[in-house]
């Protein structure tokens, strides 16, 4: 069971192909333009793309071919947007009870306080939208879009509105009210750490298509092409040439001046040329009086060029041997740092280990909506 989007557009530009799962919190990611608020808006029956087929559960809500639209009255969602789109001239509880107009007047009222406490912002049902903080605001907007009952929740940038400590305590909010009520939820946002807090489920777009989707886990530390990988902000993607066909498990890249075991790249012959890329987090610093054994362990000795604090953690920017042109950032503990004296102008040796290193299949063997997307 799951929430089945087929979408083609031409302005905006749109050409997706996925299965969300039901139950979770699946983020859209991707730079501006990218599609993601017109996903929403084409969900919710706001935007009619010139194909479409979109399915909930076994239940069509749209289907070109047919034609068949499900008007967006008719559709079990609720829907937030970046602005709040709050009512001024009525209270908190007036903006509210418009998700309940089909209520006779008391029900209307008790639903509405319902889900003003399941939204932390009771007490506050007398005031106006003008009264409120943002992160008031945002949970007003929730609570109307909840009264709804909905199956799928729409959030649209929910939090870029709010300061940080706000954004923080409506992230708690939020996973407890999916706790509770276990709907399908869809969140748009350009912020890779809020997703990774709050979804389960990743979808990463760049103009109008899916480059990747799949668990959180999986897309953030595989990803599957080098499009996805400079999406999720990983810098260290480089090129090699096959040195070897592959063999078994394991094939070698000829990476600059080095040779490197990695696992065995698909539908890349000897000679040919792929990229590379490896986590910051995955290039490991090795003591220069420790060995690391098997044939996986490719060594690079390295010299550090920059030390980047970030509180807690560094970001090594070293200079490889191997590849002298390219930069290669490794991510170490401030202990680590501390430990190994870490500075400027240090030679170094690292690790890359061959499971560690995500080879890519040339450019022109991809279909985005077909090998990275479902």
């Amino acid at each position: 069971m799951s929430l089945h989007l087929e979408l083609r557009h031409d302005a905006p530009v749109l050409d997706i192909r996925v299965e969300i799962p039901q139950g979770v919190i699946t983020a859209l990611v991707g730079p501006s333009g990218s599609g993601k608020t017109s996903i929403l808006r084409a969900i919710a029956g706001l935007l009619r793309p010139c194909s479409e087929r979109i399915s909930f559960a076994g239940t069509v809500w749209a289907d070109s071919g047919r034609p068949f639209h499900l008007p967006t009255h008719r559709r079990p969602i609720g829907h937030t947007t970046q602005q709040y789109a709050l009512f001024p001239h009525q209270t908190v509880l007036g903006n509210v009870e418009t998700a309940l107009t089909h209520l006779p007047r008391p029900e209307r009222t008790a639903q509405a306080l319902h889900f003003l406490r399941l939204t932390h912002i009771d007490g506050l049902e007398g005031r106006y939208p003008h009264q409120l903080s943002g992160g008031q605001k945002q949970r007003v907007a929730l609570a109307r879009a909840l009264a709804r009952r909905p199956q799928v929740l729409l959030l649209d940038e929910p939090f870029s509105a709010v300061d940080r400590s706000t954004r923080k305590r409506l992230y708690v909010e939020l996973r407890r009210i999916h706790a509770q009520l276990n709907m399908t939820v869809l969140l748009v946002t350009h912020d890779l750490d809020e997703a990774a807090q709050l979804a389960a489920h990743l979808i990463l777009l760049h103009h109008g298509r899916c480059v990747q989707d799949g668990s959180m886990d999986k897309v953030l530390t595989r990803p599957a092409n080098e499009e996805a990988a400079r999406l999720l902000d990983i810098d260290n993607i480089f090129e090699a040439r096959i040195e070897s066909a592959p063999s078994g498990e394991r094939s070698c890249l000829r990476w600059g001046s080095h040779l490197l075991q990695v696992h065995a790249p698909p539908t890349v012959a000897a000679g040919g040329k792929v990229k590379f890329a490896v986590l910051p987090h995955n290039v490991l610093l090795l003591r220069p009086d420790k060995e690391m054994d098997g044939e996986s362990a490719n060594r690079i000795p390295a010299t550090v060029e920059e030390l980047i604090g970030l509180g807690s953690e560094a970001i090594a920017l070293l200079r490889p041997h191997a590849d002298p042109a390219s930069r290669l950032r490794m991510r170490l503990s401030d202990h680590a740092v501390r430990g190994y004296a870490i500075a400027p102008g240090q030679e170094v040796t690292t690790c890359l280990r061959a499971e560690d290193i995500i080879v890519f299949r040339p450019e022109n063997t991809i279909r985005h909506d077909r090998s990275a997307c479902h």
